[in-house]
């Protein structure tokens, strides 16, 4: 078999980005994936004519104008602004966390009085420094939108009790004082028209790719085929869960064409956050490209505990997880010509432009 300068372990995003230029400067490139498609997360098919996000819901989002600028060089993004809706027992309210959440959650007009009322939540609560998930959210959002759009969903993405989580989970999320429903404050956002698929397609165009292949299956056999390796899958089965495993939780998809329904829910994101429905929200996939089709496909997610099989989503970045991430990472600068990326190899929750950002650095590290 034809002998390479790279082999690309993942051709998810960050597997992608580096095999478009490591061939761009005309390095040999083969791309291997066990899936049976391209794209990794971010794959998108089409359904009906709907561009359906197969794995969740993918919004680019990003303040870095030279990556927005890169990704814009594969397609024409859209004008898509996030703005989900929080479903609780049958009442919906503004995500994220801003002025027209608080009015319908207290009637609220203004700023002030919104703040008085998460203060006075706050102290009723006796929280001073937050140790916990819990703490740190009704300290920013006070006790009633906690209890209502927080606990549930938080506990079901999960599967821990919010006063079991670290408080740096929940200052993700935005808290405004606007009446601002978009949900990111980046200042380029936008979803690629007619899906991520083909943006990966121009980024393996000069690479040789093979898919359904599990590098572990024949691991010392493929790493001869190339003098470096780029490594984008789970860094502790790389070791061979040398000191044991990484902890992730997962999601289920059920996915359904509603055939001669042209709305089911009239947004591409309603979370739903009572604890006794049991996904976490539904994502009608037609209006992230704004679609008048006259048939619509929903995806109910439905988070779940991690077993072998599963797709690997949220990486749980406990201390526990952290510390033994670090061993293996000290294991992974050890290696010759083995070189590790993305989110699975460097257990951390990114964002896509994050991913792009980082493939690009590491690129430029193998060409120094």
């Amino acid at each position: 078999m034809k002998h390479y300068d790279y082999l690309i372990v993942g051709c998810g995003l960050f597997g992608s980005v580096v095999a478009r230029e490591l061939t761009r400067k005309r390095k040999t490139c083969l791309v291997i994936d066990k899936r049976n498609h391209i794209g990794g997360n971010i794959y998108t098919e089409k359904v009906n004519d709907i561009v359906v996000h197969k794995y969740g819901a993918h919004i680019f989002h990003t303040n870095n104008k030279y990556v927005w600028d890169y990704i814009n060089s594969f397609a024409e993004f859209n004008r898509y602004t996030n703005s989900p809706l929080a479903n609780y027992k049958g009442k919906l309210y503004n995500l994220p966390f801003n002025m027209n959440t608080f009015y319908q959650m207290w009637g609220v007009r203004t700023p002030t009085e919104a703040l008085s009322m998460i203060e006075t939540q706050r102290i009723e609560a006796g929280i001073e420094e937050p140790q916990n998930l819990e703490e740190q959210a009704i300290s920013l959002v006070g006790r009633d939108i906690y209890e209502k759009l927080i606990k549930g969903y938080t506990e079901k993405q999960w599967g821990r009790s919010a006063v079991d989580l670290p408080a740096f989970i929940i200052q993700r999320l935005p808290v405004r004082f606007t009446f601002d429903n978009n949900y990111f404050d980046a200042r380029y956002q936008g979803i690629p028209i007619g899906g991520y698929t083909s943006i990966i397609e121009k980024m393996l165009a000069k690479a040789d790719l093979l898919l359904e292949v599990d590098y572990f299956s024949d691991k010392a056999y493929l790493d001869t085929l190339a003098d470096n390796i780029v490594y984008t899958g789970e860094i502790d089965r790389y070791f061979d869960y040398f000191y044991g495993t990484l902890e992730y939780r997962t999601l289920r998809f059920e996915t359904t064409l509603l055939e001669g329904q042209a709305n089911f829910q009239g947004n591409a994101v309603v979370n739903y956050t009572d604890a006794d429905i049991q996904y976490t929200r539904i994502v009608e996939h037609k209006h992230f490209e704004f679609g008048c089709q006259p048939d619509t496909v929903i995806t109910k997610e439905f988070p779940a505990i991690f077993e072998n099989g599963a797709e690997l989503y949220y990486p749980i970045n406990n201390k526990e997880n952290n510390s033994l991430y670090e061993k293996y990472y000290q294991l992974s600068q050890l290696q010759n010509n083995v070189f590790f990326g993305g989110r699975l190899a460097e257990y951390k929750y990114y964002n896509m432009d994050q991913v792009v950002e980082r493939a690009l650095k590491m690129v430029a590290l193998l060409e120094s």
